[in-house]
């Protein structure tokens, strides 16, 4: 500019949001110009180029410094990293106090608040912006708290989710290009499946959302929590390629996050025992074996064989999917509980000797079979698995059992006291 030229507010405002702009792109495209190699490197990146907008923003004159939108995008600079920042605190307060109609002031105070872990801060500040301008951060942002509510009424709970989902489908109404909207309603469905009784058409809408997100952002795939949320859902629906892959891409792309590094492990142990018991049928054969089948015999279908008229079929005879017509029968012989308890986990044998694993969901922890139990088990849902993960492979069936009520055990039914609902637990990185 040349000498004696005095910049209007206009442009002072346009250098400002560009130099802002600038640092977010940098830290959202981050892998565009970097190998997943330098994730470790990631943070103290985006900290540098923090520190460097932040001198650039200073050197602007002091005229402007009191001013709402220089607060704001000093404010939103110091945000750009995922741990709270005070001084970010400080001075997006006193952005919103100068100008309480700045959304964009209202929405990063919000953010700090949420890293902060004051959700209720975070909410007015959202149901604030909200107050001056619908805006699909807002909306998404305010998804995210729903869902962080804590309540000791279950109703009350179910509310909030469903809540939630309505304002993350709000957000992505206001802009079906916005990968990031996509993603948090894909999380709001992944709460509302577990909340609800795990409805499949659920789990499906999650995992579109989630598909959606990376489909119209390619920054998407760069997100952690992403990755982690859907291997969650996988994992829960046993398709456990796509679990160990996703737990796997999100310790790559932050490799300071313990989680996903935990999970995929204790996936990989829980396959790789599993299998080895399944290989050996829980180490019981030969005699043993034989004088346990012996006692398999047609009156432990109880009610399934008889006024329901299910036909008692061989293990190997399932087709995959649910088995409708069908009821199959063997013995425990050999049981195993994942470390977040779900699902129970057993091998059962039929009279063929053919050895299927069993995982049953939505069970009390007080709820499980020994060895030598008979199990019946009505219109088998079977899945057939071939994983390969880090030089594993793994290659079994097994017969998924949404609730022991479905089962009888030594002929006799489990009655309601011994189901539950499941529940899922996550630590949110970016969310």
């Amino acid at each position: 500019m040349a000498e004696g030229v005095t910049e209007t507010e206009a442009e002072i405002r346009n250098k400002l949001q560009e130099l802002v702009d600038k640092l977010y792109y940098f830290r959202d495209h981050y892998f565009e110009t970097h190998s997943v190699d330098d994730a470790a490197r990631k943070q103290d990146d985006v900290i540098h180029e923090m520190e460097q907008t932040l001198s650039q923003i200073e050197e602007i004159d002091d005229c402007w410094k009191n001013k709402a939108f220089f607060l704001m995008l000093k404010g939103k600079a110091l945000n750009v990293t995922a741990n709270y920042s005070q001084e970010a605190e400080e001075i997006l307060s006193k952005a919103v106090k100068l100008d309480p109609g700045l959304v964009e002031a209202w929405n990063q105070l919000g953010e700090v608040y949420w890293k902060k872990m004051d959700v209720t801060s975070a909410k007015t500040c959202f149901l604030g912006a909200l107050n001056h301008c619908k805006n699909k951060v807002s909306l998404r942002n305010l998804s995210m708290v729903m869902r962080q509510q804590h309540s000791q009424d279950a109703d009350e709970s179910s509310r909030n989710i469903m809540d939630s989902v309505k304002q993350a489908k709000q957000a992505v109404s206001m802009d079906t290009r916005d990968g990031t909207s996509w993603y948090i309603l894909g999380n709001a469905y992944l709460s509302l499946f577990f909340c609800t009784g795990q409805n499949p058409k659920i789990s499906q809408q999650a995992l579109n959302a989630y598909v959606q997100a990376e489909k119209v952002d390619k920054t998407a795939s760069s997100n952690p929590d992403l990755h982690l949320n859907r291997a969650t859902l996988c994992k829960y629906e046993e398709r456990y390629q796509g679990a160990l892959d996703g737990f796997s891409r999100a310790a790559c792309l932050e490799p300071s996050w313990a989680e996903p590094v935990m999970r995929e492990e204790q996936l990989l142990d829980y396959l790789e025992k599993l299998f080895g018991l399944l290989s050996n049928k829980g180490k019981i054969r030969g005699k043993r074996l034989q004088n346990m089948l012996s006692s398999l015999n047609p009156g432990l279908l109880g009610h399934y064989g008889n006024t329901a008229g299910l036909q008692l079929k061989s293990l190997s005879y399932l087709q995959p999917g649910k088995n409708t017509g069908c009821v199959v029968l063997g013995k425990v012989v050999f049981s195993l509980v994942p470390e977040e308890r779900v699902p129970f986990t057993f091998g059962l044998v039929d009279a063929e000797e053919s050895c299927y694993a069993v995982m049953v969901y939505n069970m009390v922890d007080s709820w499980g079979v020994l060895i030598g139990d008979s199990v019946t088990i009505p219109e088998p849902h079977l899945k057939q698995h071939s994983i390969q993960h880090k030089g594993q492979t793994f290659v079994f069936q097994s017969i998924r059992v949404d609730s022991p009520v479905q089962l009888l055990v030594n002929g006799k039914a489990q009655g309601p006291s011994t189901q539950a609902c499941a529940t899922v637990a996550y630590t949110p990185q970016s969310e």
